[in-house]
């Protein structure tokens, strides 16, 4: 069984998908945008945009009764490679040890231009 997680405190989806899907006991949550859902708009700054990502990621996976410790894997697409160190940096305000596994890479385009997106999954044990 399957289960949709909206949460107010993230952005709306811009397309045909879910926030995140609860299946069992993991939720995977979608790409969030840095988009503050108050107000619909993007952080200009790098780090500024990390943040709203990370805590869009963190609302909806709150919602839907998970922590960001119940995180497993995350993916982050990056506009610019180069921002790899500034990630690290917001990745520790977000995450702690044992860090989850992850992927970033560079992307050739980002939705709305954005600078950041990133994706998790969570499963509580």
């Amino acid at each position: 069984m399957k289960k949709t997680v909206a949460s107010p405190k993230a952005p709306k989806a811009i397309g045909t998908y879910s926030q995140a899907i609860i299946a069992d006991n993991t939720i995977y949550v979608s790409g969030q945008l840095p988009i503050d859902p108050a107000t619909g708009e993007m952080p200009a700054e790098f780090k500024a945009q990390a943040a709203q990502s990370f805590r869009n990621l963190k609302n909806i996976l709150e919602d839907g009764g998970f922590a960001m410790s119940d995180v497993v894997k995350v993916t982050v697409y990056l506009q610019d490679l180069a921002n790899f160190a500034a990630l690290n940096e917001v990745y520790t305000e977000f995450f702690s040890e044992p860090y989850p596994a992850r992927v970033a890479f560079q992307a050739a385009a980002l939705p709305k231009g954005a600078l950041i997106e990133a994706d998790a999954i969570a499963v509580k044990a």
